[in-house]
C-alpha cells in the first residue's frame, strides 16, 4: 500500500515478473489486462490507496484470471452435459464445499432471474400498445 504522505511516486512502467500466460507481463505479447478498472476500484473499496502500485492491480489480476481459467477447465472435466459444455451446476458443484462462494453464487443466480422477471413485466405492457 502506498504512503502518499512520503512524495514516494509510483512507477506505472509495466514490469518484466513472469505471467502465468508463460511469458513476461512487460513484454509485446503480453495478456491484455481485462479487469484493472474494476480491481483498482475494489482495492480502493476494501482499504488501499486510490491509485495502487500497478504491479498490485497486475499481480492481482493474474490470480484472478488463473482462478477463473482453473474453474472454468475444472467444470468442464466433470461437466454434465456430454458436450463437453460447461452449464451452472458444474459451477455449484465445485463451490459445493465452500459454503460463503457457493451461497454468494446462489444469490446472484436469483437477483438475475428476478431481474429477467422485471425486464420481461416491463417489456409485455409495451407490446400492447403496438
Amino acid at each position: 500500500m502506498a504512503n502518499q504522505a512520503s512524495g514516494e511516486k509510483r512507477n506505472d512502467a509495466p514490469s518484466t515478473r513472469p505471467s502465468p500466460s508463460g511469458g513476461t507481463s512487460g513484454d509485446n505479447h503480453a495478456r491484455k489486462r481485462l479487469f484493472s478498472k474494476e480491481l483498482r476500484n475494489m482495492m480502493y473499496g476494501f482499504g488501499d490507496d486510490p491509485q495502487p502500485y500497478a504491479e498490485s492491480v497486475e499481480l492481482l489480476e493474474d490470480l484472478v484470471v488463473q482462478y477463473i481459467t482453473d474453474m472454468t477447465l475444472k467444470a468442464t472435466e466433470i461437466g454434465s452435459n456430454k458436450q463437453g459444455r460447461m452449464v451452472v451446476n458444474d459451477i455449484l458443484y465445485l463451490l459445493r464445499h465452500d459454503p460463503r462462494k457457493y451461497a454468494r453464487v446462489k444469490e446472484l443466480l436469483s437477483m438475475n432471474e428476478e431481474l429477467k422477471r422485471a425486464r420481461k413485466a416491463f417489456d409485455e405492457p409495451s407490446k400492447g400498445l403496438e
